[in-house]
């Protein structure tokens, strides 16, 4: 037997309000962010989900939402790793710039290859940049050469799946049920790698904020059965929105 696995995008964020571009710039939950999460906590209680061990990314919407779920399902008190590795992507120079403006500046073919490419990263930060990680003290541990200045979906997954065999995938085997609350683009990393998925069809995968997605697998870790969790007519339109941000 193994654990369940459950991914959860964090609910909606300030700058996702704004229709920024946020990356690894730290901002919290607006007022419906919040609801999000909460009503991921009940959907996943009411799917009789318990929960083993949590993991976050280091930024402040995913560890939020993550609480807030958690204390929805009564399981505050749980084990949780919070890692880097988990962050969104970087965005780069793109960092808080506004999704339309860029499209109206570099033009849709240019902002949609930032955004959706596998292999194409947005123009990187200097070092002295504000945007850029050394400059911020939750780092400050990490190897400077470690972090990244911009990233494309590629770096991405190079990043998280070392933190997925070596954190995660023994907490399943050891059949724990895991729940991972990280980003829009390090989820896609984990879903490439999860679900198979070619690097032309992960560019048309849009993941919705605040709801779970629940994997099993087999003794041997392979994927037997994935689902999103709640209103599928809403999550398909939620999911329709992101695709749409930048139009």
């Amino acid at each position: 037997m193994t654990g369940t696995l459950v991914l959860l995008r964090h609910g909606q964020s300030t700058w996702n309000e704004l229709n920024l571009f946020t990356g690894w710039h730290d901002v919290d939950l607006t007022a419906q962010g919040e609801r999000e999460a909460t009503a991921a906590g009940a959907v996943m209680r009411g799917e009789g989900l318990r929960f083993d061990f949590a993991h976050t990314s280091v930024l402040t919407r995913a560890v939020m939402t993550c609480h807030l779920a958690l204390r929805e399902m009564g399981q505050v008190w749980l084990p949780l790793q919070r890692h880097w590795r988990l962050n969104e992507r970087h965005y780069g120079a793109l960092q808080g710039l506004d999704k339309k403006a860029t499209v109206a500046r570099h033009g849709d073919e240019q902002t949609n290859l930032w955004r959706r490419s596998f292999d194409v990263p947005p123009p990187a930060v200097e070092s002295s940049h504000p945007e850029h990680p050394v400059n911020d003290l939750r780092y400050r541990f990490i190897d400077p050469a470690a972090l990244p200045a911009s990233e494309c979906l590629k770096d991405v997954l190079v990043r998280v799946l070392p933190y997925w065999n070596s954190e995660v995938v023994p907490q399943l085997q050891a059949n724990m049920n895991v729940l991972v609350t990280a980003h829009g683009n390090s989820l896609r990393a984990l879903v490439m790698h999860l679900e198979g998925t070619s690097e032309a069809d992960i560019a048309e995968l849009n993941i919705p904020t605040g709801v779970p997605r629940r994997y099993a697998f087999d003794s041997s870790m392979k994927l037997t059965d994935v689902a999103y969790l709640g209103d599928q007519a809403a999550i398909a339109a939620a999911a329709a929105a992101v695709a749409n941000q930048s139009k």
